[in-house]
């Protein structure tokens, strides 16, 4: 069936209560048709029992008891609904009958003894019991009582065409209402529909209005509303990327650029073209290893690296770093104090502490004064496992601090040419510290040193 989604709701509503109509009106039909049939079969039944007390048996023959009487009392009163009596013997024969009966007879069927059945008399419809008359066990014969069911056949005849008549309108008029309703129903669906075919890339911004109640159609308004964000989310992610490595990419590609030009004008000599091709290398090791952090922040950022549950020692992870900066530790003479309480396992998040730990260890040694101190002390406060990595070195300005955790901020960057560095890595600490709840907190004196606390 071809019908767009208002027209199917209210469809398939009128189906159902139709059905639930049909139900409730053949019931009304059935209790109010065996409620007629019912009192009618009483009144027969209490007629014909009456009516035995009054006869006269004589050998095989069945009469009325003051029949005279009888006759005398109908043409006195006005019955309404007259009750017509008729005796037969037990082979069918007339015995005896009602003077309302006239010269009219009630049938006998053979086939219902006590049981109450439907005819008719002179070609009008009646209702008729027959019950048979005992007398010491033996049947005698049967006493016939019938009354007219024109009256009670009329009432379920008109019963049954309001409640058809009512069936048909009550469905007509349903499904209008229920076009209404639809309608109403399904407009948050509309305002999202029309939110979706709105919606470009210029303007992931918007959002769809959540309804007042909190329904199905909320729910799907709500998650429509997440999807846009983490669409929004990746899109942004997708344009920082791409600022951030054109940005970072553009001064060493150049470098490279000039140099290559520099060194095809005219032969060199050899050892010239080694010093060349040397410093080519190392910008081309820069860049690349500029694109893997900036991957990484990229992957840091769309949460889904959040299912890594592993835990490791943080002992074991400093470890294994400081093992990666030996020869800069070595290079520079650095001290290491390494403070760690016993009997404690100090267990974190793998893939975040590794990511964290390495890059401020990093800091530190590039930072560091040559033949000074680096302090490194794990401890448990409120129940929670805290790191400090405290350099000797040339430390932070204070007004610098605030921006540290910005992407390619480097503090007083020119004073310090010599030290590489691209302002990636404490970017990378504090979204790896988001990803696990971790706290990283930055203390530092220009001149003196940086202290860093932090708290898993």
């Amino acid at each position: 069936m071809k019908l767009n989604f208002k027209n199917r709701i209210a469809f398939y509503y009128m189906i159902a209560t139709a059905l639930i109509m049909a139900v409730v009106f053949g019931a009304i039909y059935f209790v109010v048709h065996q409620t007629v049939r019912h009192n009618l079969d009483a009144d027969l039944s209490h007629q014909a029992e009456v009516h035995t007390k009054e006869i006269r048996i004589v050998g095989d023959s069945l009469q009325f008891k003051n029949k005279a009487e009888w006759e005398e009392r109908e043409h006195r009163e006005i019955q309404v609904a007259p009750v017509f009596i008729q005796l037969i013997d037990k082979d069918g024969r007339l015995m005896d009958k009602s003077p309302n009966l006239k010269d009219n007879f009630l049938p006998f069927n053979e086939a219902e003894f006590g049981g109450h059945f439907d005819t008719k008399l002179n070609s009008r419809a009646i209702r008729q019991v027959q019950v048979p008359i005992k007398e010491n066990g033996e049947i005698k014969g049967y006493i016939l009582s019938a009354m007219s069911s024109e009256s009670s056949n009329a009432v379920i005849l008109r019963l049954r065409n309001v409640l058809l008549i009512s069936y048909l309108i009550v469905l007509i008029g349903l499904y209008f209402v229920s076009r209404i309703l639809a309608g109403r129903s399904i407009k948050p669906v509309q305002d999202i529909t029309n939110t979706i075919t709105t919606i470009t890339q210029s303007n992931l911004s918007e959002r769809v209005d959540l309804p007042q109640n909190k329904d199905e159609i909320h729910d799907l308004s709500t998650s429509f509303n997440a999807l846009l964000e983490r669409l929004e989310d990746a899109i942004e992610r997708e344009k920082q990327f791409t600022t951030d490595a054109s940005h970072e990419l553009r001064t060493p590609l150049a470098t490279l650029r000039g140099t290559l030009e520099v060194l095809i004008r005219k032969p060199r000599e050899q050892k010239e073209y080694e010093e060349k091709i040397t410093y080519s290398l190392g910008e081309i090791e820069k860049m690349t290893w500029t694109i893997e952090q900036l991957l990484l922040l990229a992957r840091l950022e769309t949460k889904f690296m959040n299912a890594k549950k592993e835990f490791i020692a943080l002992p074991a992870v400093i470890d294994e770093s400081l093992t990666r900066f030996r020869n800069q530790i070595a290079e520079k003479k650095l001290k290491i104090a390494f403070e760690i309480p016993e009997n404690e396992e100090f267990l974190v998040p793998s893939y975040y502490t590794d990511l964290i730990i390495d890059n401020i260890v990093s800091n530190a040694v590039k930072y560091a004064f040559d033949a000074s101190m680096l302090k490194i002390k794990i401890e448990i406060l409120d129940e929670h496992v805290v790191c400090h990595v405290e350099d000797e070195g040339i430390g932070i300005k204070e007004e610098d601090l605030s921006q540290i955790f910005e992407n390619f901020y480097r503090s007083d960057a020119l004073n310090h040419k010599s030290i590489k560095g691209n302002g990636l890595g404490l970017s990378i600490v504090k979204k790896s510290a988001d990803a696990i709840n971790a706290k990283v907190e930055i203390f530092s004196t220009l001149g003196k040193g940086t202290k860093v606390t932090i708290t898993f």
